[in-house]
């Protein structure tokens, strides 16, 4: 059965390793629900709602309680229990598992996480109610982020895995020449060694997005993984850990590689196993105080860790002031601004910026963003696509403290949401604020944007580096019509390790990347310390042991 995954899926893992090394656009995932036919509408909200108010239907051996800990931002309730586990048991089922896995090899491996990413594929719509529901995210976004883009983020996973597992051969005959004498001759074997278990600790607002990657590069690498999702959001990762059991069951591969390990609220599971002596990898997502604990505490372990940053766009001149309005406007809506790609500074020049409508003063160019905000949510069943839920009372928080940074230029207001009347929805909340005020240097997650000045260009893109440098930032993104400004963002950017967009003004956005083509951070600033996806996010995850003997002997 193992043999038979990767001999159904070898041309999609082809077309993977392909994909990664040519950057251009690839997705074996369709992220429009037509192609996934009539019927699976129904099917995937009939599988949510089914999970509703019932225990989720998910044995793991460590079981000692059952826990229901969510609550969904649009109103209703979930109640949906989860196995709360005994951490002993569940670490030494889970070890104990890996020896197989481990000499199954990288082929079966790779086929075996390639069939799970298949079956999840074919339960998108399951899983899209189950992120909406848990996380805020509106049902369309859920359906590509929570679903087929989270797919293709764990496939690429999977295909950079495989090539750093299979660059070395498998075996290989040396043979030195020694003059008249005999040569020597040693038969070599490359043994790839899973670092041993891995923990990932996902977040309450891209569990899955998120936490693909790191869940397949740990498992197709031999490791077996703990799934510690946020205690607001273990709906679609509970769905994904009993895909994974039940690929690694009809392999003959015991499911407790993957095990679901959801927490009490203030149980702090986290901390305790990311600082196990067993634990050796641990992928986190979420702040900077959590992110750089984990780094300073769990030395035991490979961290890869995404954490919190300030994203700025600098405009300082446009010859589409009204498409650069729109796009600047969806980017800051989208999800209500609950992403880390989404900017939290626009920086303009203090004399204004040339555009194709004349000359714009900073009051101007921020009051054009207004607009276009106010234009794309103006119709409250539109909006609510758009915008989503508030995934939590800190984003609320944030948010209605907003209003005394700055002169509000666009206040935030409430939306109700027609299908769902106790939705939490708020639109973007827009302030124009002094150079030097310390807000700019400080992380507001959600949907809050200040726009502040800089003396000149120069000063606009030395604001975007340093921001960068000393805060960390996931993206940037400037709009000039001026060569120079554009080569030396694309300078400031490349020194300070963080992705540019420039110019944007269609259909993409700063804060939307796309798998096997973008990078989704550097690793290169205090925002995170690893990219997804590249080799270096890969190749921790497992070692490789050779073994000599002389030829004759046989194979090692």
């Amino acid at each position: 059965m193992p043999h038979e995954f990767y001999d159904t899926h070898r041309e999609t893992l082809e077309r993977s390793l392909a994909a990664v090394r040519d950057r251009g656009y690839w997705s074996p995932y369709p992220e429009t629900p037509k192609a996934y036919g009539e019927d699976a509408p129904a099917a995937g909200e009939r599988a949510f709602q089914g999970y509703l108010g019932t225990r989720f239907p998910l044995d793991q051996p460590g079981t000692d309680d059952w826990i229901a800990t969510e609550r969904s931002p649009y109103g209703i309730e979930l109640g949906v229990e989860y196995p709360h586990q005994d951490l002993g048991r569940a670490m030494t089922s889970a070890l104990d598992a890996m020896p197989a896995w481990t000499a199954a090899g990288p082929d079966t491996r790779a086929g075996v996480c390639l069939e799970i990413l298949h079956r999840l594929n074919a339960r998108t719509f399951e899983l899209a109610h189950a992120a909406m529901h848990t996380t805020g995210q509106a049902f369309m976004m859920a359906f590509q982020a929570a679903g087929t883009h989270a797919q293709d983020r764990g496939l690429e996973a999977v295909a950079y895995a495989y090539a750093e597992m299979t660059r070395l051969p498998a075996e290989a005959l040396w043979e030195k020449r020694q003059g008249k004498r005999p040569p020597l001759r040693l038969r070599k074997r490359f043994h790839v060694v899973p670092r041993g278990l891995a923990l990932l600790v996902a977040c309450n607002t891209f569990p899955t997005w998120n936490g693909y990657p790191g869940l397949f590069a740990s498992l197709v690498t031999g490791n077996a993984v703990l799934v510690k999702p946020h205690p607001r959001a273990v709906l679609p990762l509970a769905v994904t850990v009993a895909v994974a059991r039940d690929v690694l069951a009809e392999a003959g591969i015991a499911p407790d590689l993957v095990t679901l390990v959801p927490e009490r609220e203030g149980e702090a599971l986290a901390t305790t196993l990311a600082t196990n002596p067993a634990v050796r990898v641990v992928d986190f997502t979420g702040s900077t105080a959590y992110g750089t604990f984990l780094e300073e505490r769990a030395r035991q372990a490979q961290v890869y860790a995404e954490k919190a940053g300030v994203n700025t766009i600098v405009v300082e001149s446009t010859d589409d002031f009204a498409g650069m309005c729109r796009n600047i406007a969806f980017t800051l809506s989208l999800y209500s601004g609950q992403m880390c790609t989404t900017p939290q500074n626009v920086v303009v020049p203090r004399d204004g910026v040339d555009t194709d409508e004349g000359h714009k003063s900073p009051d101007e160019v921020a009051s054009g963003i207004a607009g276009a905000v106010d234009e794309l949510l103006g119709d409250d069943a539109r909006a609510v696509e758009v915008l989503g839920a508030i995934v939590n009372d800190g984003v609320l928080d944030r948010l209605e403290r907003a209003p005394g940074i700055g002169r509000t230029v666009l206040a935030s207001r409430v939306v109700k949401h027609p299908k769902f009347p106790d939705a939490v929805v708020r639109t973007p909340h827009i302030a124009l604020v002094e150079p030097g005020d310390p807000a700019l240097t400080r992380e507001c997650f959600g949907p809050v944007t200040f726009v502040t000045t800089a003396d000149d260009a120069d000063a606009a893109v030395s604001m975007l580096a340093t921001t960068g440098d000393e805060r960390g930032a996931i993206t940037a993104s400037v709009y000039s019509t001026e060569e120079d400004v554009l080569d030396d963002a694309v300078d400031a950017a490349i020194a300070g390790g963080v992705h540019l967009s420039c110019n944007l003004t269609g259909g993409v956005y700063m804060n939307q990347t796309a798998a096997f083509s973008d990078f989704h951070a550097t690793g290169a600033n205090p925002a995170a310390n690893a990219s997804l996806v590249d080799g270096a996010f890969v190749a921790g995850r497992f070692r490789v042991v050779e073994v000599r003997r002389h030829a004759e002997d046989g194979n090692a």
